[in-house]
């Protein structure tokens, strides 16, 4: 009922793309029998791992002697999961993926595509009792907003390992919808986001000559890894002529 995608490297066809079913399995490395993945590197083990479909995820086996893999997720901004050597049956939740083998100095990668993800309703109208409390209350018509989805843009346009922007750059983005911005107002807007989102260290123990690089860092990992900026809330950059932030 249910099937995975795997696309080879270098797959420029849907011809070439190979489809297992739940419950089925398709091993990988450089010399695999028959209905395998090649993956023709000098680097990369005879039978490196093994790919097993399971409804909607997929589980990947390590077969390596001594290499880790990694899972990356496309969309997630950075987001990756690493499957140690023999690993057996780790799962993997995303929807897409692409797996990285470490081969004799190359990075060699091939996609995963899962079944699209089912949802349930989320609502929670008409239950007795106070509603639940936001856990992380932010304005997205707010400056500091806007602040927050430019430091998060880099890694969100699909390159997970970006720079962030310096305060200059921050400055250049967010003029258009901000005209008056300045390298003065981003700094106040990211302490407080700090404070905001209680990443500022407590009294007395805040280490002397705190940069703000730190603080962009630690912004920008926590947005992205509890979804407070999506792609989505990009739009933010660019908004209609004459509506600006506030």
């Amino acid at each position: 009922m249910y099937s995975v995608i795997v696309v080879p490297p270098m797959c420029g066809s849907a011809e070439g793309q190979v489809r297992i079913a739940s419950g089925e399995r398709l091993t990988f490395g450089r010399a695999v029998a028959d209905g395998g993945l090649i993956i023709d590197h000098a680097g990369v083990p005879r039978i490196a791992g093994e790919i097993t479909a399971h409804r909607t995820f997929w589980l990947l086996t390590n077969l390596s002697e001594d290499q880790t893999y990694v899972v990356e997720n496309p969309e997630g901004a950075g987001e990756h999961l690493k499957i140690a050597p023999g690993r057996m049956e780790a799962p993997v939740p995303f929807e897409f993926s692409r797996v990285v083998l470490p081969a004799a100095g190359d990075l060699l990668t091939f996609d995963v595509w899962a079944p699209r993800h089912t949802f349930r309703s989320a609502d929670r109208q008409g239950l007795p009792g106070a509603a639940t409390a936001p856990a992380f209350a932010l304005d997205r018509t707010s400056r500091y907003f806007a602040v927050l989805a430019a430091l998060c843009e880099p890694r969100l346009r699909g390159e997970p390992h970006a720079p962030l922007p310096a305060v200059e750059q921050l400055a250049e983005r967010l003029q258009p919808v901000w005209p008056t911005v300045s390298r003065s107002s981003i700094y106040w807007n990211i302490d407080y986001l700090a404070l905001k989102l209680r990443l500022r260290p407590g009294p007395g123990t805040a280490a002397p000559g705190l940069r703000v690089n730190g603080k962009k860092e630690s912004l920008v990992s926590l947005a992205l890894r509890f979804d407070l900026v999506r792609e989505d809330d990009l739009v933010v950059l660019a908004a209609p002529a004459g509506e600006m932030v506030r």
